[in-house]
């Protein structure tokens, strides 16, 4: 549908787009670069995006994307697609109080995707699509820039000139290579950025279409507006801040289609000027469109509240200390500090790090601080530039610094505090975006620059410098998100206040089974941030396992006192108490544990070991019988309880437990080999070194599994091959205990037939 709606004092849109092509200044005519046909520019671009990011397609899944990716039950297909609909961006349901309520289906539905046709968690195919993303995307802005600093301009054929093209080609590289993107592409749950921003500017470029001229010559589609809408929908569906885009629209339609002068109007407003149809406010359908828009916005908005269907989400003061701080003042202060470090992460992104939270950033409490400085030059500049925006006389730079600023700002507004408290103090993937903007000004500026520079080669080489090093500083950024041992130890030189950077170090090195190095990093963390109940617990893990009994038990007290609804800690204390003979308050531990996870099957099968070791047979089968049902794949459990039954006797049903076991765990050699030892007792012979074999095939280097099939061989009077698996067995282990024993009884009675036989 086209809406037809001239303005008798209003000069026609082709008439219009032809005026501005002879009257309007060109950005590029002074500036020293390259100038390539459409094609070849977004070639290059494109290759440049690609060489920076390259180096990251066979990393491993590294921080968030465990949470997002491998434990999300989402990206299964015994999940039902339609539950991605009603699930955060983690795989918890948005009603849930634990919800971080980041709505992002479609970013999930891509992972699902991936995971279906990789058929399984394999990250090389993740990371490929996040790098085509990039660099699509890239390309895309070449024509973003085009029409933001050259302005939306077509031909009477309809085609859309590019009078930007070196300036446009300058913003693509600088957007493409700039390394605060490294995050967004190189880290997998960074799609969420870059789905938004593909859609976010594919609603832009459909925006800038309503304005085609066509042969019926009206001033616009309705068809490309509402597509522009749909498509900030869909950017919202990818990542939250999809739908600033809106707003963004009708930013450029007030000042480049309708050459809004916004200080003019405000001072027609507050004279009351009965003129402002005459100031462009109603002109070419402006307050249609924007109405247009708006309805479109609240309508997501409103559907996106009704599908989250609680409040905000409850974040901790760890994530982010500034929004729980007391007073007005310090909160506005930090806040303003914050938006500064963003800022001069756009310019001089050379300190990058996984997370800024946990003392990273130490509050701004008093105005003698130092760092107040940055708050003041954030400002200076913000506000010089928003009086040049305002109030030059030249109508071409106040459109483009202006428009830089509204795609700098706009943007950032969901993630600035000023709207809802957000989960983290500085997030590097958020400012993929607003860094759109940072490349118009910086472009506008290099134009200015060379505008007056007498030796323009000069800054054009100085240019390319910084083109070149963030192409390096892109490629050395991303090898360190190829793995979580590089990712975490580059974060040390740069936060090093950062407990959880300690953290993350630490639990790299105990899953690397170094423990001695993870303690140091661990009681960093603590040191750090004395209240980070994970760091407690998890070494308190590591000293239970060395058997520091007595600090490991005071570490996880603290941890449950500080934080009663940890769960972990509580079933990790009852261990401890465990194993320090005290059963009583290890029971209650555990059960305290339950208390506050409903469904935690290893904290049954611990507490059928407490059980067990009480002789309460029955509460250790019941107890481990609900870890099974809670999670069926529960081999230890399993286990347990066959060994139990098979312990007290009841070879029945021992049995009966064995095959149902094998049943949902049929490639478990350690069933197998607990089923093959009932068999036997149950002179089930055949069946029993069927088991046995099948375990060792899995298993070949398992003393145990000879030992017990050479006993079983012994019994069943087939000498020979129980003296070969007891050979085995001790060659295995020669101090395996009872094997020495039976294999010395085996000889002698071998002796003695060979004896009689003689």
């Amino acid at each position: 549908q086209i809406c037809n709606q001239h303005n008798a004092e209003a000069p026609n849109l082709e008439q219009v787009f032809h005026k501005m092509a002879q009257t309007e200044p060109n950005l590029d005519h002074d500036v020293l670069w390259f100038l390539l046909p459409s094609y070849w520019a977004k070639m290059v671009v494109a290759l440049i995006s690609f060489l920076c990011f390259a180096n990251s397609y066979d990393g491993d899944f590294v921080f968030d994307d465990s949470e997002a990716i491998i434990n999300n039950k989402d990206l299964r297909a015994e999940t039902p697609l339609g539950d991605l609909w009603h699930h955060d961006f983690w795989g918890s349901k948005l009603s849930s109080n634990t919800s971080h309520k980041s709505y992002r289906p479609l970013t999930v539905l891509t992972f699902r995707i991936n995971y279906l046709f990789a058929g399984g968690f394999y990250p090389v195919g993740f990371h490929v699509i996040n790098i085509i993303l990039h660099c699509t995307i890239s390309v895309l802005m070449v024509d973003v820039f085009s029409i933001l600093l050259g302005g939306l301009q077509f031909s009477n054929k309809g085609r859309r000139l590019n009078l930007a093209p070196k300036t446009s080609l300058l913003a693509a590289l600088l957007f493409a290579v700039h390394p605060v993107h490294t995050e967004c592409v190189a880290g997998i749950v960074g799609r969420a950025d870059l789905l938004c921003a593909l859609f976010f500017l594919l609603s832009f470029l459909g925006y800038c279409k309503a304005f085609r001229e066509n042969k019926d010559g009206h001033n616009f589609s309705i068809f490309w507006v509402l597509v522009s809408v749909i498509l900030g929908a869909v950017a919202m569906l990818c990542k939250e801040q999809g739908i600033t885009i809106l707003g963004l629209n009708a930013v450029f339609d007030a000042l480049v289609i309708n050459k809004l002068n916004v200080l003019e109007l405000i001072q027609k407003l507050l004279h009351k000027d009965k003129s402002l149809e005459n100031a462009g406010l109603l002109r070419k359908g402006l307050l249609f469109r924007i109405t247009l828009l708006m309805s479109g916005g609240a309508s997501i908005l409103y559907i996106r509240w009704r599908i989250m269907g609680t409040g905000p989400p409850a974040f901790t003061e760890v994530d982010n200390p500034a929004s729980f701080a007391d007073s007005l003042f310090v909160r506005a202060i930090n806040y303003n500090y914050y938006y500064s470090l963003n800022a001069w992460l756009l310019l001089c992104p050379w300190w990058l790090c996984f997370d800024w939270s946990m003392g990273c950033i130490p509050l701004i409490k008093s105005v003698s601080d130092w760092r107040i400085i940055a708050l003041a030059a954030l400002w200076f500049c913000l506000i010089g530039l928003i009086g040049q925006a305002l109030c030059s006389e030249d109508s071409h730079k106040r459109r483009i610094l202006t428009l830089g600023l509204g795609f700098l700002i706009i943007p950032f507004l969901p993630a600035s505090n000023l709207f809802f408290r957000v989960g983290f103090v500085i997030a590097e993937r958020v400012i993929y975006l607003p860094s759109i903007g940072y490349c118009i000004l910086f472009t506008y500026g290099f134009s200015l620059l060379s505008k007056q520079a007498k030796k323009k080669k000069i800054l054009a080489v100085a240019v390319f410098g910084i083109l070149l090093i963030n192409v390096m500083r892109c490629a050395l950024r991303s090898s360190q998100w190829r793995s979580e041992e590089q990712l975490f130890r580059s974060a040390l030189s740069v936060c090093p206040l950062n407990a959880k950077v300690h953290y993350n170090v630490g639990k790299n090195l105990a899953d690397k089974g170094n423990q001695s190095a993870a303690i140091k990093y661990y009681r960093e963390a603590v040191r750090l941030n004395p209240k980070y109940v994970h760091a407690m617990n998890n070494l308190g893990n590591i000293l239970k396992e060395r058997n520091e009994l007595q600090e490991a038990e005071e570490l996880l007290s603290l941890a449950v006192q500080i934080q009663p609804d940890f769960a972990a800690a509580w079933m990790n204390l009852g261990i401890v108490q465990n194993s320090l003979r005290r059963f009583e308050e290890a029971e209650q531990s555990y059960w305290t544990a339950i208390k506050h996870r409903k469904k935690y099957p290893d904290c049954y099968y611990n507490l059928g070991r407490l059980y067990a070791d009480l002789n309460r047979h029955i509460d250790a089968l019941n107890a481990w019988r609900n870890a099974t049902v809670l999670k069926p794949e529960h081999s230890l459990a399993w286990n347990n309880m066959i060994i139990l039954l098979d312990n007290t006797g009841n070879l029945a049903q021992a049995e009966a437990v064995g095959r149902e076991a094998l049943g949902l765990i049929p490639n478990d050699h350690s069933l197998m080999f607990s089923l093959a030892n009932v068999l036997g007792k149950s002179q089930k012979y055949k069946e029993s070194e069927a088991l046995f074999l099948k375990a060792i095939k899995a298993n070949p280097n398992a003393a145990s599994y000879h030992g017990n099939l050479a006993v079983l061989y012994h019994r069943w009077g087939n000498l020979d091959l129980a003296k070969k698996h007891y050979e085995v067995s001790l060659k295995l282990d020669p101090v395996a205990p009872g094997t020495k024993e039976n294999y010395n009884l085996l000889r002698r009675k071998l002796e003695q037939l060979q004896k009689k036989g003689g």
